[in-house]
C-alpha cells in the first residue's frame, strides 16, 4: 500500500493579512507548512492550533543568510518542498515632493530581493518535492501606474518578470509557477491606506481564492473579478491616456506602513 504523505508548503507572510489566512487554509486541508515573518509569536499560535502540522522557520527574510539557515532547517526537518508561497511583502508611498530614494530601496528589497532570496532557497528543495509549485504574490497595481506606488508598484512589477522568467527556465523540470496579483484586500497593510479601495475583499476570502485556484495550476489569480475586468483595458491605454488617468487619483500626504 502506498502511503499518501501530506503536501508540504512553504509560506512567507504568515503572520497577518492574507499570509495568516492562507496558512489557515493550507492546515485545514491537511498540509503541513513551515510559516516564515519577522513575528514568531502569530506563527507559534498556529503550531499550537494545528499540533504536528506546522513548522516555524521565523526571520528576516531580506537577511539572505538567514534565507539561507531557514532553507537549510527545512531541508533537515522535511527534505523537500512540495509549494512555495511567496507573500511578504510591504507597501511605502512616495512623496515626490519629498523624493527618498531609502524608501525604494526597502520596498524592492522586501518585496523583491527578499523573494530572490527565498527562491535561492526553495529550488533545491522544490526539485526533490512531489510536483512542484512555486507561487508568487505580485499586485494588479502593475496593470497601471498609481500615484504614490512608485516604490511598491516597481517592486511588484519586478517580482511578476522575475516569476514569469523563471516559468519559461523551470518549465523543463516541471515546476510550475502562478503570480497571484490581488486587487485590494482588507488587511493590516491596508488599514491605514488614505484612499478609498474598490471593490476590497476581507482577507479570509482572498485567501480562499487563491487556495481553490491554486488546485489547478493556473499561470496566474487576478481578483477581484470586476477590478482585473476595469483595471485590463486601462492597462492597453496609451500612456497619455494613463497619466490623465493618474494625474485624477492624486492625494497626499502619503501614509507608510510594513507588514511581513
Amino acid at each position: 500500500m502506498n502511503l499518501v504523505l501530506p503536501r508540504r508548503y512553504w509560506l512567507t507572510g504568515a503572520s497577518s493579512g492574507i499570509g495568516a489566512e492562507l496558512a489557515k487554509a493550507l492546515l485545514e486541508s491537511g498540509a503541513h507548512v513551515a510559516v516564515s515573518s519577522r513575528s514568531k509569536t502569530p506563527l507559534e499560535q498556529l503550531a499550537q492550533q494545528y499540533p504536528g502540522q506546522v513548522l516555524v522557520v521565523e526571520g528576516d527574510l531580506t537577511n539572505s543568510q538567514t534565507v539561507r539557515e531557514i532553507g537549510e532547517h527545512i531541508a533537515v526537518v522535511w527534505g523537500s518542498l512540495d509549494t512555495v508561497i511567496l507573500n511578504a511583502g510591504t507597501c511605502e508611498y512616495v512623496d515626490a515632493k519629498q523624493f527618498d530614494a531609502s524608501i525604494i530601496e526597502h520596498v524592492v528589497r522586501t518585496n523583491l530581493l527578499a523573494s530572490s532570496y527565498c527562491i535561492e532557497a526553495a529550488l533545491p528543495l522544490l526539485r526533490a518535492g512531489n510536483t512542484p509549485h512555486l507561487v508568487g504574490v505580485a499586485s494588479a497595481v502593475t496593470y497601471l501606474p498609481m500615484p504614490r506606488a512608485e516604490a511598491y508598484g516597481a517592486s511588484k512589477a519586478g517580482l511578476r518578470y522575475l516569476f514569469e522568467s523563471l516559468r519559461i527556465d523551470l518549465s523543463p523540470e516541471g515546476i510550475d509557477v502562478t503570480v497571484v496579483s490581488p486587487g485590494f484586500v482588507d488587511t493590516p497593510l491596508t488599514a491605514r491606506n488614505d484612499f478609498p479601495m474598490p471593490l476590497s475583499w476581507p482577507a479570509d476570502k482572498a485567501a480562499r481564492h487563491i487556495f481553490a485556484k491554486l488546485q489547478n495550476r493556473p499561470l496566474e489569480i487576478a481578483f477581484p473579478a470586476l477590478f482585473i475586468a476595469a483595471m485590463w483595458p486601462l492597462s492597453k491605454l496609451p500612456n497619455r491616456a494613463k497619466l490623465i488617468i493618474g494625474k485624477r487619483m492624486l492625494r497626499s500626504p502619503p501614509p507608510r506602513k510594513d507588514d511581513l
